[in-house]
Order: C-alpha cells, then structure tokens, then sequence
C-alpha cells in the first residue's frame, strides 16, 4: 500500500480497520499517504479508518491492557510507547486445555500525526467522524474515520 501502483487514477482511495497502522515505520505510513495521492484524481479523497491508542488505560510501569475478555477469547494489546508500537494478541480457547494464539503488529498514530502525515502528501483534512455512522470524533472516541481531500485543480496542489 506505500509503493503499489495501480492503472489509471481515481475519486476515492481507503484504507480501513486500522490498515495504515500495519506499516511499522512513520516514513512508510507517509509513503502510503503519498502513494493514495498519485493514484487520486484532483479533488479526490483518502479516507482511512484508524482507532486511537488507550494508553490512558495503562498504569505507569505498565505495558499490557486487556481490550476484550469473553467466553473463548481474550484480546490484550502490549505497548513499546517509546516506538508508538503495540501487538495485539489474541487467545482463542478451546474444548479442554487447547488454545490458539495470534499477534498482530502495529504502529499507532495519533489523529494529529496522522493530519501532518496527509499535509506532507498535499492532502487536506476534509471531515473527521468517531464511526462510519458520522458520530462526533471527541477525546473519548476509541476510533475516528477520516477523510483527506486532494485540492482541486489550480487550488495549489503538491504532489509528492
């Protein structure tokens, strides 16, 4: 997603369920805000769907916090603040003893670095919502769906 091409160019690139965080570097999530804004046509629009860290959540000295806990499933997320990464592990149990583990890695971006990150790509922020049903995005919103727009021809439109 940060250097594929694709034939001939569109209204509309996505990204969503926290896509853009499997690129483990910042310098690869900017590509991949560049990329999206080769393959958009003027006045285009990227739009990514992406949840917000819960670092409030974690004690300090803590490095884990358990985001789901039901019959057959624990979900945790554990931290690397330092590198704004987390893996999210996942423990499936089944009948008896067995059980079933799976990670997921990620590096978490933070709505205003993701904002910058689209402002480098020529990208302007055109609306921010907590969910696809439009609810507002507040400080208390686990997750935010964005949506950037390219400038629309002669509006002074950078492309990286």
């Amino acid at each position: 997603m940060a250097t594929t091409r694709a034939p001939g160019t569109y209204a509309l690139v996505y990204l969503v369920y926290n896509t853009i965080s499997n690129l483990l570097t910042q310098a690869g999530q900017v590509a991949c805000f560049r990329n999206a804004a080769r393959h958009l046509t003027p006045g285009g629009r990227f739009v990514i769907e992406l949840g917000v860290p819960d670092l409030r959540r974690l004690p300090p000295g803590q490095q884990a916090s358990v985001f789901t806990s039901e019959p057959g499933y624990i979900g945790l997320d554990t931290y690397d603040v330092l590198h704004q990464h987390l893996v999210s592990h996942h423990f499936t149990f089944g009948a008896g003893r067995q059980a079933r583990l799976s990670r997921s890695h990620h590096r978490y971006i933070w709505p205003s670095e993701l904002d910058l990150m689209a402002q480098i790509a020529g990208f302007e922020l055109e609306a921010r919502h907590a969910d696809w049903a439009r609810t507002e995005f507040t400080a208390e919103s686990p997750s935010h769906v964005s949506v950037y727009r390219l400038p629309a021809v002669g509006a002074g439109r950078a492309r990286a």
